[in-house]
């Protein structure tokens, strides 16, 4: 049966990493909406993405196989809630950019290894039970948080900028692909390295894309921003169908 061949998450190719790409940019700007621009402050904003990316988890573990909208309306989720939780961490609480990154590579990086201790394997092809799920989401969750406190750091408080920022991690990316291509570093490895990598980009992306321009951004509406990009997705989607990954034992 297809269930016991296939795993709960996509095939990893171009075209998933162009949805993760257009889907974690929407986290960016519709956590920004909600907490700044409809002025409900990061803790209220966390408060309601944590309650969608629950419900979200909930459906997607729920469901029997892979399927590509509660997958995708779950990693939008992840996003919203990390991005508004690290604004909150790094901004209301005080903690900073540099130490919230600190904080959460180390979360990010214990969720590895317990995942690993008890499962045996963090190879996402292995996402097919619901405790596999469990660790898979948590981690995704501490890599997106992660990813948007790291784009702050390095856009603000290292002076990058915006445009800086995404060079600095487009090159990175370029290096990852480059040992897929032509190294046999462990591909589970990579895959978690530009999984975290491609967060801070697209961070740093949602941020130009609705920033002031007194601050290097584009001052777009972030409504605008957010439906624009939700259409790609949903065009990504219906134009390049996506496979469950073929499950790894």
């Amino acid at each position: 049966m297809e269930e016991e061949t296939t795993s709960k998450v996509p095939e990893v190719t171009l075209v998933f990493w162009v949805i993760k790409i257009f889907a974690t940019t929407l986290g960016e700007t519709a956590g920004d909406a909600l907490s700044m621009s409809m002025n409900l402050g990061y803790l209220t904003a966390t408060i309601i993405f944590a309650a969608v990316f629950l419900v979200a988890v909930g459906a997607q573990i729920k469901a029997k196989r892979y399927h590509p909208a509660y997958y995708w309306i779950t990693i939008i989720a992840t996003t919203t809630v990390g991005t508004t939780m690290a604004d909150f961490a790094d901004r209301s609480l005080g903690i900073g950019y540099a130490g919230g990154s600190a904080l959460l590579l180390t979360l990010l990086l214990i969720s590895l290894a317990v995942w690993r201790g008890v499962m045996g394997s963090i190879d996402v092809r292995t996402v097919a039970s619901p405790k596999t799920e469990l660790f898979y989401w948590v981690t995704i969750l501490f890599s997106q948080t992660l990813g948007t406190a790291l784009g702050d750091w390095m856009a603000d408080n290292a002076g990058f900028g915006y445009s800086g920022s995404a060079v600095v991690f487009g090159a990175l990316l370029a290096l990852v692909a480059a040992a897929y291509f032509w190294t046999r570093i462990s591909r589970t490895a990579l895959f978690w390295a530009a999984f975290v990598l491609t967060r801070p980009l697209e961070a740093v992306l949602g941020d130009f894309l609705d920033k002031p321009v007194s601050h290097g951004g584009l001052a777009l509406s972030r409504y605008l921003a957010s439906a624009v990009l939700l259409a790609l997705i949903i065009v990504s989607i219906l134009v390049f169908p996506q496979r469950a990954a073929k499950r790894s034992h």
